[in-house]
């Protein structure tokens, strides 16, 4: 009798759930502008003509494929596997985002929306939306919440440099879900003529589809290039989560293998304090801003105000997908802190000339933890999601001098 198969994994269901989690949680005025987005997307993601004009434009205009780029002094100071990054700092303004927001400009635009709007938490996805606006010649409005307008300032104006109105949002935590409020309530006013893109893979269905689709981009390559490399798939492949998009999009094309996935949560100031965003870890199930997913809840069910020195992991829950992956113990999910964000930041920038997006330096910081458990002819990619000019102001006011 042949040995029984591993069941391939194919998620989401139509209807938009990764198990339990997922679904389309929204207003009724906007189930038509999601069931006419779904449609596009299941029509374009096959049509060939679409397909040449996205892959043109990431490889013309995104400058991809990113390399996969090994870091041998990395490797050297924990004297265990062989660490490879992922160099998604390299794409055009610097992160993972613009990959998602090429691919639903083009959609946006087959639909013929004449307006954009989008959330951002440290600016990349902001900065991402408005350079695409910019090249298609689309309006663009852009809602940040104040602390993250503040502390992600370059950002801010790299944002109005491109043509985009960027609105401050001064209600709640004044962070990323304010700013996803703020845009949810846009949407619904003016949905005819808006497509709102989402950044990462939260929300209602079928957004978290939609941005793992183009994010997947980034473990497709990186699959050619450790091979091409090493001649073998690496053992472990670490992301940072925060809504989880760069994480996914190097998880998926993985998932159907024996390579162990590793995703970083921000802990903060220490998971035992109420100053951290770890809702895989520390959170319950709930709805949010159209998903059911993990989430920070009181016992009342009301979101906590999630923490991170990192704008873009200061969400206070998680894509669906990666609940599901959770739930069916695929994928391993930890947290770091801040001062442990910090200090991979600092060793990575003084072992390799590479200074990463605090978000990514949460990744790499899991790396003091996961070296002493590997062998010296293991692998261990790390998703570099963004650089970190973005955060030159955090690293200067928290640098203590020579590391």
């Amino acid at each position: 009798m042949d040995k029984l198969q591993k069941p391939i994994y194919r998620l989401p269901n139509s209807k938009g759930y990764y198990g339990e989690f997922g679904g389309m949680y929204v207003p009724e005025i906007l189930i038509p502008a999601l069931e006419e987005l779904s449609d596009a997307f299941e029509k374009y993601r096959k049509d060939d003509k679409f397909l040449t004009e996205l892959e043109y434009y990431q490889t013309e205009y995104n400058c991809r494929p990113t390399p996969i780029t090994f870091a041998d002094r990395l490797t050297e100071f924990y004297g265990k596997a062989k660490i490879y990054l992922k160099r998604e700092d390299l794409n055009h303004t610097g992160a993972h985002k613009i990959n998602n927001a090429l691919g639903q400009i083009l959609l946006a635009k087959k639909l013929k929306k004449e307006r954009i709007i989008a959330e951002t938490g440290a600016g990349q996805h902001g900065v991402a939306v408005a350079t695409v606006c910019a090249k298609f010649n689309l309006q663009c409005e852009v809602y940040m919440g104040e602390v993250d307008y503040e502390r992600q300032l370059p950002n801010v104006l790299r944002m109005q440099m491109l043509g985009a109105k960027v609105h401050k949002v001064t209600s709640g935590t004044k962070t990323l879900k304010d700013a996803t409020n703020e845009a949810i309530r846009d949407w619904v006013t003016n949905v005819n003529n808006t497509h709102y893109i989402i950044g990462s893979v939260v929300g209602p269905h079928p957004y978290p589809l939609i941005v793992r689709e183009f994010q997947s981009i980034i473990g497709k390559e990186t699959k050619k290039q450790i091979l091409r490399a090493e001649n073998r798939m690496p053992n472990y492949i670490v992301a940072c989560v925060g809504g989880g998009s760069n994480a996914i999009g190097i998880f998926y094309p993985f998932i159907n293998t024996n390579v162990q996935l590793i995703g970083i949560e921000a802990a903060g100031k220490g998971v035992d304090t109420p100053y951290h965003c770890s809702s895989l870890n520390y959170g319950r199930v709930g709805i949010f801003q159209g998903m059911k997913t993990y989430l920070l809840q009181d016992e009342n069910g009301q979101v906590i105000e999630p923490y991170s020195i990192s704008a873009g992991l200061d969400y206070p829950g998680v894509g669906p997908e990666h609940s599901h992956l959770k739930e069916i113990q695929r994928v391993k999910y930890f947290s770091v802190t801040d001062q442990e964000a910090l200090n991979a930041a600092y060793l990575l920038s003084k072992t390799e000339g590479i200074l990463p997006a605090l978000e990514s330096a949460h990744a790499l910081a899991y790396l003091q933890y996961l070296m002493p458990q590997t062998l010296k002819n293991e692998i261990v990619v790390v998703n570099l999601s963004g650089r970190g000019d973005k955060d030159l102001q955090t690293y200067i006011k928290n640098f203590q001098g020579e590391k």
